[in-house]
């Protein structure tokens, strides 16, 4: 005799939302579980506060790990708080879901509250439905008033700097698409870049009255220092050498994959790294904020009274022709 197998009962919006998302909050007077959450932001602080989406198909490949997708989905969003020398207290996560997985959700939970837990962000809201996967995140920190690093103060002198290495993150997708080949401790070290970025939170903080400018390295270094260059009115000059790179860039710079190297370095993206302008004579305070802080943070180039930037070689050469940096609308 044959029985039925019960099938397990659906899981609901409600159901789904209290079963992997209601966690106590440490900075919030109220959170899940309201039609609005309730914040006392701090005397003498301005708040900071940025979306970020992340799209199956266009930010990440289709079924990818869900708990590292869960960590990513809030560190992507922690580097703007970070750019902003801001810190993070409190985060609304949306999401289109193919469904309600429960398997899936509880992992993509770990991963994303094993950060928020590191950080001190409070998930403290958000929204759920049925979609293709789709994961948005609106996160606030807090800055002192008037202390926000913006991208508009970058000064002719200045010099730049960009912190930890480009261009593992953009190598690791190009394996994954069979653009270059990596050896298996390579394209471990490439692939940890790309599903589990350090937003530089410690950082920003530190750079508070001493970077003039600063952004974060999502869409590629030289799109992104563009951003920075438009908003100050300024120019630059890169210097190819200075860029920090791994041994798997540095290995690709000649020959047939140099080509894929400097897209990879200069333009990939996914590294979120800080890219931050001070005066020259901060120089030596930033050398000792490296030290304490355990990061390289290298000299890459300055700010000039020019229009447009340059990128030029260990000769002195300018880059005949650039790499397009992320363009989310591009083909």
């Amino acid at each position: 005799m044959h029985t039925r197998r019960k099938r397990s009962p659906a899981l609901g919006e409600f159901e789904l939302i209290e079963r992997f998302f209601r966690r106590n909050t440490r900075h919030t007077l109220l959170g899940v579980g309201d039609d609005a959450a309730l914040l006392a932001p701090t005397p003498g602080c301005e708040l900071a506060v940025s979306t970020d989406m992340l799209v199956e198909g266009r930010h990440f490949f289709r079924g990818e790990d869900p708990e590292a997708l869960g960590y990513k989905t809030l560190a992507v969003n922690l580097s703007d708080m970070a750019a902003m020398g801001a810190t993070p207290r409190w985060a609304l996560l949306a999401g289109a879901l193919p469904a309600a997985d429960a398997a899936w959700l509880a992992r993509f939970a770990r991963g994303f509250f094993a950060l928020a837990e590191v950080s001190g962000v409070d998930l403290i809201g958000g929204d759920t439905t049925r979609g293709p996967l789709n994961l948005c995140v609106t996160i606030l920190g807090e800055v002192p008033s008037g202390q926000a690093l913006l991208r508009s103060g970058a000064r002719p002198g200045d010099t730049i700097y960009v912190s930890g290495a480009l261009g593992d993150a953009a190598l690791a997708v190009a394996a994954r698409r069979r653009r270059v080949a990596l050896d298996r401790s390579e394209l471990g070290r490439c692939e940890e870049r790309l599903l589990r970025p350090q937003a530089r939170i410690a950082l920003g903080e530190r750079l508070r009255g001493v970077a003039t400018a600063a952004i974060d390295i999502s869409d590629g270094l030289i799109g992104d220092l563009g951003h920075v260059l438009d908003a100050s009115g300024m120019g630059a000059v890169i210097e190819l050498a200075a860029i920090p790179r791994s041994r798997a860039i540095e290995r690709r710079l000649t020959g047939r994959t140099r080509a894929l190297a400097l897209e990879c370095l200069l333009a990939g993206g996914d590294d979120y790294e800080l890219c931050f302008t001070a005066p020259r004579g901060r120089a030596g305070e930033i050398a000792g904020l490296a030290r304490t802080l355990g990061l390289s943070l290298a000299r890459i180039g300055a700010i000039e009274k020019r229009a447009g930037l340059l990128v030029v070689d260990e000769k002195g050469r300018a880059l005949a022709t650039l790499p397009r940096a992320f363009d989310h609308f591009a083909r």
